[in-house]
C-alpha cells in the first residue's frame, strides 16, 4: 500500500508529465526507475522538440531519487524545477526564432540593414533577459535544496543533458538514412 505523501507524488509526476506532454513507461509511476527514452522507430520521425519535452518529463520523474529529496520538499522542489526547464525552453525557442530571421535576412540581397540590426538587437536583449529569468529559476530551486543536493543537481542536469544530446544524436541518424534508403530503394 501506498502512503499518502507517495500518493500524491504520483499524482504531482502525472500532472507534470501531461503539462509537459511528455511520456515515460508505465513503470515510471508506479515507483520504478524510468529510463531514458528509446530512440524513435525508422519510419517514425520525431521531433526535437519532441525529445526535450521527454527528457523534461523524465528529469522531473528521476529528480526525487537522485537527489534524495523528501516527499515535504519534493512539491516545492517539482514547481521550482518546471519553472526553471519553462525558462530554459521559453529562451531557447525565442532565440531560435530570432536566429532564424537573422539567417533570412542575411541570406536576402534585398534585405533590410535596419531589420537586421534591430533583430541583433533583440537577440542581444533575449540573451540578458534570457540569462536573468534562468538564474532567478535557478535560485529558485536552490532554495529548496540543501548544498549537497545543489551539488548533486548540478551534475544531474549534466547527465540528462549528454542523455538527451545522445539521444538526438541517434535520432539524427535515423532519420538521414531513413532519407537516404528512400532516395535509394
Amino acid at each position: 500500500m501506498q502512503t499518502p505523501t507517495r500518493s500524491i507524488r504520483l499524482a504531482l509526476v502525472a500532472l507534470a508529465l501531461v503539462c509537459t506532454g511528455g511520456l515515460v513507461s508505465a513503470g515510471a509511476v508506479g515507483g520504478q526507475q524510468p529510463t531514458a527514452p528509446p530512440p524513435p522507430p525508422p519510419d517514425q520521425i520525431v521531433s526535437i522538440g519532441e525529445i526535450q519535452r521527454m527528457f523534461e518529463a523524465v528529469a522531473l520523474v528521476r529528480s526525487q531519487d537522485a537527489l534524495k529529496i523528501s516527499d515535504e520538499k519534493y512539491l516545492p522542489f517539482l514547481t521550482k524545477y518546471k519553472t526553471l526547464q519553462d525558462a530554459r525552453r521559453r529562451t531557447q525557442q525565442e532565440r531560435s526564432r530570432i536566429l532564424s530571421d537573422l539567417n533570412k535576412l542575411a541570406n536576402d540581397p534585398a534585405g533590410d540593414e535596419g531589420q537586421i540590426k534591430e533583430r541583433l538587437k533583440a537577440l542581444n536583449d533575449l540573451q540578458i533577459r534570457g540569462d536573468i529569468d534562468i538564474r532567478k529559476a535557478q535560485e529558485g530551486v536552490d532554495s529548496v535544496l540543501d548544498g549537497r543536493q545543489q551539488a548533486k543537481f548540478r551534475f544531474f542536469e549534466d547527465s540528462m543533458e549528454a542523455q538527451k544530446v545522445e539521444l538526438i544524436t541517434k535520432a539524427r541518424q535515423a532519420h538521414r538514412q531513413q532519407q537516404q534508403q528512400k532516395k535509394n530503394p
